[in-house]
């Protein structure tokens, strides 16, 4: 099993074994009730230890040796007139307790998940974590706070239940190990998020492994100042600061009454010429002149609204109906919570160090920014990839950039775009400047030679990784002009290459470096190709929610739908295993691939008939 599923099953250690019968179950201190499972085990339940067990062995004190597997401690006797036991009885009691605990498991068949528990505690001599001389550390205190308060890291307090103490040793040793695991589990989410990556898009490679639970634990008993460690487990990066800053102020406004006051009530749809009372408040909205008691929909008005109907890819038909109303009002405070906190959320799945020097390209932004020594250096726009072929979220390095490339036709491209094509069009491969040719490793290709043509432009940015996308220069530079630039098949498309390019390389190359316009002359048919020495990282990321330069909130459109996934997973039953990344389908990827093979080579044997007479006629 893996790390993540032995804190589960430490959990459910902690939940499942001994302590003496009491009237009422234990209380859980906090304003909802847990969940019935914790990050995807079986259901918890509450498991009563034979009472025989806690008195195998004389009472244990802090000094003494571990204790067999099968060994537990006995509660200590104690004077029924005294309100509280000797200190070094109840620190014995507690450090047996904890003991009898790890002892009552040890014919479970799910034992060996809970390794980093046991280990750690053994090495502690099974001494309790957060109690000392029979009361609550100020360790404790600061952890109980903290997962209270996990809001405010953007996580859910009901993910991380806290115990009640003061019940005796033998209950405190069990709320002790209750306690680990919620502080384990919370320090995890902070730092590799809530919700595992591929329950949201299997289009994500950001190389981010997660943190082992034994050095969670050692930094966590190791620390000094608890709060701190807390925060050093959330992302480092600016811009996640950014948004939990941001996020403390929309819950502040949340509280305020008028904090929606400016939004246009939802309502029946305005038609122009009708009079609704709701116009003049939108004429004052969109900046129109204001006329306060005419609520007559007028023609300006009508065009305005025209206007940000196109611009929202809302039909043009100037009525203003609930959806034109969402367009104009944006986000309600509670939405844009909502945004912030997915966002937050995919934060943490990228790597802690992004690189001295790094390209970030932000999806949802159509925009790129190269940062060097921690500096941003220069921006431009980009093309992304259509919501029927999203780009990936990935981390990968920048390795070579080439100057007039072949573009290797993607096989997804060749099977779902080309070969359809051929039966009414069996010259588009002519149009195209498209070649079909056998590769060294004998698979069939089809390439585009380079060219001013040429889908990839004249320079192409090469950062290996599985889904096989990079950055590129384009033919069609009318595309930037758009506001909402979703049009490739995953790639992206830069907006000034080889500027781009000038920069990349007098950032990642020693020695002189060429200029814009000397990369430039060298466009024609001849491939360059350029190795970068100092390799920048790439981080596709997806950020529909940023804090930008002016300090201001920025939201973004949910193009492939990850805010809406996220905010499902968190309000379904599949929050229970959220972080828990689902198995991989290792057919996924090959089947494509597969099929354009076995097409290609039927090509390449002439056995291909109509619609494939093109391909047919390359190989004569």
């Amino acid at each position: 099993m893996s790390k993540a599923r032995g804190l589960v099953a430490g959990a459910a250690l902690a939940l499942m074994v001994a302590t003496p019968a009491i009237a009422a179950p234990e209380r859980v201190e906090q304003g909802s009730p847990p969940p019935a499972m914790l990050n995807g085990d079986r259901t918890i339940r509450h498991q009563a230890t034979p009472p025989h067990r806690l008195r195998e062995r004389p009472t244990l004190r802090r000094d003494d040796p571990p204790a067999p597997a099968t060994a537990a401690a006995p509660l200590p006797e104690t004077d029924k007139a005294e309100t509280k036991a000797p200190l070094d009885h109840v620190m014995a009691a507690s450090d047996a307790a904890v003991r009898a605990i790890f002892a009552a498991k040890a014919h479970d068949k799910h034992a060996g998940d809970n390794r980093d528990l046991d280990n750690f505690y053994a090495k502690r001599n099974y001494a309790p974590l957060w109690i000392r001389d029979g009361e609550l550390t100020a360790q404790a205190k600061t952890a109980i706070a903290r997962l209270k308060n996990a809001a405010n890291d953007g996580l859910d307090p009901i993910d991380y239940p806290v115990p009640e103490f003061g019940n005796g040793p033998d209950k405190d040793a069990l709320s002790d190990l209750k306690l680990t695991v919620s502080v384990l589990t919370f320090a995890r989410h902070l730092e590799v998020g809530r919700i595992a990556p591929t329950r949201v898009t299997s289009d994500v490679d950001y190389g981010h492994r997660p943190p082992e639970p034994a050095e969670l634990l050692r930094k966590i008993a190791d620390s000094r100042d608890l709060d701190a460690t807390f925060d050093s487990f959330n992302p480092p990066h600016e811009g996640f600061r950014a948004l939990k800053a941001k996020l403390a102020e929309l819950r502040a406004n949340s509280a305020n009454a008028s904090a929606d006051e400016s939004r246009i009530p939802d309502g029946p749809a305005i038609k122009p010429g009708a009079r609704d009372a709701r116009v003049p408040k939108l004429r004052e909205r969109l900046g129109l002149k204001a006329r306060a008691q005419d609520t007559t929909y007028d023609k300006a008005l009508y065009n305005t609204i025209r206007h940000i109907q196109q611009n929202a890819n809302l039909k043009p038909t100037g009525v203003i109906d609930n959806r034109t109303l969402a367009a104009i009002n944006g986000p309600s405070n509670s939405q844009a919570i909502d945004r912030v906190l997915a966002n937050m959320e995919r934060w943490r799945w990228l790597p802690r160090d992004l690189g001295r020097s790094y390209v970030i390209v932000n999806i949802p932004d159509y925009s790129l920014k190269v940062v060097n020594d921690h500096r941003v250096i220069w921006r431009t726009k980009i093309v992304a990839g259509k919501p029927a072929t999203p780009t990936p979220l990935v981390t990968a390095s920048m390795d070579q950039i080439i100057v007039n490339p072949s573009w290797y036709v993607p096989q997804s491209i060749i099977q779902n775009e080309l070969l359809p094509l051929y039966a009414s069009d069996p010259n588009i491969f002519d149009r195209m400047g498209l070649e079909v040719k056998k590769g060294p490793d004998g698979h069939i290709n089809v390439v585009q030679p380079p060219g001013a043509a040429n889908a990839l432009g004249q320079i192409k940015f090469n950062f290996p990784n599985k889904f096989q996308v990079y950055l590129h220069d384009t033919p069609e530079k009318k595309l930037f002009s758009y506001d909402r630039r979703a049009f490739s098949h995953g790639c992206m498309r830069v907006e000034n290459p080889t500027k781009f390019g000038e920069v990349v390389m007098a950032m990642a190359m020693t020695g002189p470096t060429p200029s814009a316009r000397q990369i430039d002359a060298m466009f024609g048919h001849e491939e360059r190709d350029f190795k970068l020495v100092n390799r920048p990282m790439v981080h596709l990321t997806y950020q529909t929610a940023f804090v930008d330069d002016n300090g201001k909130l920025v939201l973004r459109d949910d193009l492939y739908g990850f805010d809406a996934r996220i905010r499902t997973i968190m309000h379904s039953d599949e929050r229970r295993i959220a972080d828990i990344a689902p198995p991989p389908d290792p057919k996924r990827d090959q089947d494509t691939a597969k099929a354009n093979q076995e097409i290609l080579r039927r090509v390449e044997r002439r056995e291909a008939g109509n619609p494939f007479v093109f391909f047919e006629r390359l190989f004569r």
